[in-house]
C-alpha cells in the first residue's frame, strides 16, 4: 500500500493512499461470492449464479461494498504506522475503485500539533483571600428570612400589591379564534413577571369578583408572539392570601434546625467563609487554566474548537430552559452569540491541549473508583440512584467526557503541586 502525508497546515492534515490492485481484485471477489450466495435472479437457482453475471448485475454494489471495507482499514494502518491519531473521523473522498485497478483515496483530518507545556516550576498563580463582604452575613439572613415566609388566607379585604390572588382565567389573544381558559391559577400582585398593566387590573377586588379588561403589549416586549398585541382578559377572584414573614428570632432558627438565632448567625458565617474558600480556589485553577493556555502558540484545531463553541452555546440554551425561558422566543441572534465565545472556547481548548499533554507525559490516569465517585456525586446534587445516573451518562455517551474531565482535574492538581501559589 502507498501513502503519502501532506501538511496542509499545522493542523490540517491530508493522506493520499494507494491499494494495490491484488488486494482489491481479492476483495471483489470475496464480495462477489457473498453476493452470488443470496443473488435472486431469475433461470438460476441460489447460489448457482455465474460470477461474471453477479459482477455484472451488482457491480455499484459490489464495489460500494470493497471500498467500504477496505479503506477504514487502510486509514486505520497508515495512521497507526506514523504515529498520527486525528481530532475526528477522517473525511474520505476522491475515491477511484475498480476492477483490476489499485483503489485510490484521500482521507483530510485534523490532529493535535505538539504541545511544549514548559517548565511546570516555573507557573507562578495566585490564590486570593477567603473573605466575606460587609454585610454578607446580614444579607444571607434576610434572605432566609423570606424564604421562610408562609401565606396566610386573606377574608375581609380587597386585594393589594403582594398578595397572591388565586384565579380561573379566560385569555383571549388578538387574532385568535379561541380562547385560552386556566383553572385556579396564582398571581403575585406586582412579581417583575406579570404583563404590563395587569396588577392594576387586579388591585381592589374582593374574592368572588369577576373582570373582564384588556392588556396592550409594547411593541418591545420580549414575547415576540405578544409584542405590539392587544389581548383580553376575564379574571374570576377565587382567593386571597398575604405573604407572611418570620422575624429573625430564635423561632426562626429552630425552624431551620438549630437552637437560638445567634447559632444560626454563626452558621451562617460559617457556610460563606466555605463559600469563599471554594470561590478562592476556583479562581486559582481559572488563573491556571490562563496561563496554560498563554503557553500555546500553536495553530489549534478547528474542529475542537467549534465543538466548545457549540457546547457553550447549548450549554446557554440550557440555562435559559431551567428559567423557564424559551430560547426560540428570545431576541437572541445565536450565530452571534456563537461568535461571541470564540474567543474563550480558543482559550478553554488550548488549556485542555496542555493538561492534556501533562497527563500523558505524567502518567496520569482515571480509574473506575474515580467514575463512580464522580458519578455518585452527581447523583447526590440530583437526588437519584447512582445507576440511575451512569444509565443516563451511558446512553449519552458522556463517559467518555467525565472521564476526560477526570483526567483533566489531576493535571490541574499536579501542577498546581509543582506550581508557584502566591496567598493572600
Amino acid at each position: 500500500m502507498k501513502t503519502e502525508f501532506v501538511d496542509v497546515s499545522e493542523t490540517r492534515k491530508r493522506l493520499v493512499v494507494e491499494i494495490p490492485s491484488a488486494v482489491v481484485d481479492a476483495e471483489i471477489e470475496r464480495v462477489t461470492r457473498t453476493y452470488s450466495r443470496a443473488a435472486r435472479i431469475p433461470g438460476f437457482r441460489p447460489g448457482k449464479v455465474p460470477v461474471k453475471l453477479v459482477k455484472q448485475r451488482f457491480r455499484r454494489q459490489i464495489l460500494h461494498d470493497v471500498a467500504h471495507d477496505l479503506i477504514p482499514r487502510a486509514v486505520d494502518d497508515a495512521l497507526r504506522e506514523r504515529g498520527v491519531e486525528p481530532v475526528d473521523t477522517p473525511d474520505i473522498g476522491e475515491v477511484v475503485v475498480d476492477e483490476g485497478q489499485p483503489l485510490k483515496f484521500t482521507a483530510s483530518f485534523e490532529t493535535v500539533p505538539p504541545i511544549d507545556p514548559g517548565d511546570y516550576a516555573s507557573i507562578s498563580v495566585r490564590k486570593p483571600p477567603a473573605v466575606l463582604e460587609a454585610d454578607s452575613v446580614e444579607t444571607t439572613l434576610k434572605q432566609l428570612q423570606h424564604r421562610m415566609a408562609r401565606y396566610e388566607p386573606v377574608e375581609n379585604r380587597a386585594t393589594q400589591m403582594g398578595d397572591t390572588v388565586t384565579v380561573d382565567l379566560t385569555r383571549h389573544a388578538e387574532g385568535s379564534v379561541e380562547n385560552d381558559q386556566h383553572q385556579d391559577v396564582s398571581v403575585e400582585l406586582g412579581a417583575p413577571a406579570n404583563p404590563p398593566g395587569f396588577d392594576v387590573e387586579l388591585s381592589s377586588l374582593l374574592p368572588g369578583a369577576e373582570k373582564q379588561f384588556a392588556i396592550q403589549y409594547p411593541d418591545d416586549h420580549t414575547i415576540k408572539e405578544l409584542a405590539g398585541t392587544s389581548v383580553a382578559y376575564s379574571v374570576v377572584v377565587k382567593a386571597i392570601r398575604r405573604r407572611v414573614v418570620p422575624d429573625l428570632d430564635d423561632e426562626l432558627a429552630k425552624d431551620l434546625g438549630v437552637d437560638t438565632f445567634e447559632a444560626l448567625r454563626e452558621r451562617v458565617r460559617q457556610d460563606l467563609l466555605r463559600e469563599a474558600d471554594q470561590n478562592a480556589e476556583r479562581q486559582l485553577r481559572v488563573d491556571l487554566l490562563t496561563e496554560l493556555s498563554s503557553r500555546v502558540t500553536v495553530e489549534v484545531p478547528q474542529t475542537l474548537l467549534d465543538r466548545e463553541m457549540d457546547r457553550r452555546t447549548e450549554e446557554f440554551e440550557r440555562r435559559l430552559v431551567e428559567e423557564k425561558i424559551d430560547p426560540q422566543q428570545t431576541n437572541i441572534d445565536w450565530n452571534q452569540f456563537r461568535e461571541s465565545q470564540r474567543a474563550s472556547a480558543q482559550e478553554a481548548v488550548k488549556s485542555a491541549l496542555v493538561l492534556d499533554e501533562v497527563a500523558r507525559r505524567e502518567g496520569l490516569s482515571v480509574t473506575d473508583d474515580d467514575i463512580e465517585r464522580e458519578l455518585a456525586r452527581y447523583a447526590e446534587r440530583a437526588g437519584r440512584s447512582v445507576a440511575a445516573v451512569r444509565a443516563r451518562v451511558e446512553k449519552e455517551g458522556g463517559l467518555g467526557r467525565l472521564q476526560s474531565g477526570l483526567r483533566r482535574e489531576k493535571a490541574v492538581d499536579f501542577l498546581l503541586s509543582h506550581a508557584r501559589i502566591e496567598r493572600g
